[in-house]
């Protein structure tokens, strides 16, 4: 699929990016070029000590953000794939910086998409987050916007050969910044502080997050918000299988969070499909009609007013399956 293709990756230094990049070099070992695009050269530089050039001639490492729109033309000479992972995602930095938000998480998106239309690529990936289905926090608000932004560039592509598509998912099991790594490093104080007992989250692990975006550049109509189906957990029983000794002390719900997450509200059921391992919410008004994708899909519609939400999904993970996750995905992840 992607062995004469040459692939830039967005935040590519982060969690996302470097897990990313290691199964695209793992499967296509002779890939022409992937570039590694920004802001953080130590990053980088750590990077390129796990990724040798000698080894892995393809690889190139390109210092930018993506505010900057004429660095995303520079880079993006010769790419056929883009996939968008750069983002400022911490809810309370946002809350208190929103601008600096706005102008990464919207902006840049524009930037970004102005640039593919203006080169040669022809597959363009964004990651979003369960935060932009119904958002109450700017940092939702600031993805739901950039969900919308390349959605909406299908409509401006013209004849160019370029399909934009999203994939949106909930927590990834231990990222930078988010509470599995949290809870890990607080434990030796005998307390982890939960903000609410009834809180609950969706749960991807990385590797199944990259998989997605692997399928979504090979299989993606243009115009969809892909949304895998997977399971969640109880806040509470991630502080248990970290260490069931620790008191969970309550805190109360910081701004602009929420009990539940969702990734598809009731609103989108009118336009959403399950695909089976996948729902995709696809556009109104697009270049294809619904009939048309879930016949070359398999797919079929759901039922009017259908939410995907993390407090009343189906599958939840169980203290001991936590545990195992936590030792099979999470660095550092040793629990008691």
């Amino acid at each position: 699929m992607l062995n004469d293709k040459s692939i830039f990756i967005t935040g590519g230094t982060g969690s996302f990016g470097r897990a990313f990049v290691k199964t695209v070099l793992d499967r296509y070992p002779d890939i022409p070029r992937l570039v590694i695009y920004s802001r953080d050269e130590l990053k980088q530089f750590e990077m390129a000590q796990a990724f040798p050039p000698e080894r892995y001639p393809g690889v190139r490492y390109f210092i930018g953000d993506i505010r900057d729109e004429d660095r995303l033309r520079r880079a993006l000479e010769g790419i056929d794939v883009v996939v968008h992972a750069a983002a400022l995602k911490q809810v309370p930095a946002a809350e208190y910086n929103p601008f600096e938000c706005i102008k990464t998480n919207v902006l840049g998106a524009q930037n970004l998409i102005e640039a593919c239309l203006d080169s040669r690529v022809s597959r363009v990936v964004a990651l979003s987050t369960d935060k932009a289905a119904a958002p109450i926090n700017l940092y939702g608000a600031t993805k739901l916007c950039s969900d919308k932004l390349f959605i909406a560039a299908n409509n401006i592509k013209g004849s160019r050969d370029i399909r934009f598509s999203v994939v949106r998912y909930g927590n990834v099991m231990g990222s930078r910044g988010s509470v599995i790594p949290f809870f890990l490093d607080r434990r030796g104080t005998g307390v982890l502080p939960i903000t609410d007992p009834n809180m609950t989250r969706f749960n991807i692990s990385l590797q199944e997050g990259v998989d997605m975006v692997l399928w979504s550049i090979e299989n993606a109509w243009g115009g969809e918000v892909l949304v895998p189906k997977i399971p969640s957990y109880r806040v509470t029983d991630v502080a248990t299988a970290i260490d069931p000794a620790c008191e969970q002390r309550v805190i109360g719900v910081r701004p602009g969070e929420k009990i539940h997450e969702e990734m598809i509200t009731a609103s989108d059921s009118f336009n959403t499909v399950d695909m089976g391992r996948y729902f995709a919410i696809l556009p109104a008004g697009g270049a294809y009609t619904m009939a048309e994708y879930c016949k070359a899909g398999n797919a079929q519609p759901v039922e009017p007013g259908f939410n995907y939400n993390s407090g009343t999904n189906t599958d939840f993970l169980t203290v001991a399956q936590l545990r195992d996750l936590i030792k099979l995905h999470v660095k550092g992840g040793q629990v008691v």
